[in-house]
């Protein structure tokens, strides 16, 4: 069975033992989470801070690995870290993009 529709067999199920509920005001709620969203997205500052070139191109490596700018990147990361929300990986060694390596081997 796919991915799919075994996402769509846990719904159904998860449906049928009553697991869902209506939501009383649904635009309430929307308009609620909206703010929310747009909070979390407003950037209304701009910040300038001096990191290493190694750092950069490894922050631009990864960035481009995920398809976004390495700049939405960073101020992912840093949200995420003062929110509480940012995981490091338990015992895991991060090793360097394999972009920014090779670049480094080959100057």
């Amino acid at each position: 069975m796919d991915d799919e529709n075994k996402l769509e067999e846990e719904i159904l199920a998860s449906f049928e033992r009553d697991e869902w509920r209506s939501v009383p005001n649904l635009s309430q709620e929307i308009e609620r989470y909206a703010a929310y969203a747009e909070a979390s997205l407003t950037k209304d500052k701009r910040v300038n801070i001096r990191i290493s070139s190694r750092d950069l191109e490894d922050i631009q490596a990864r960035a481009a690995e995920e398809g976004i700018p390495y700049q939405t990147l960073m101020a992912s990361i840093l949200h995420k870290f003062v929110t509480g929300r940012f995981i490091e990986p338990a015992s895991i060694p991060i090793s360097r993009s394999t972009r920014a390596t090779r670049k480094r081997a080959n100057s």
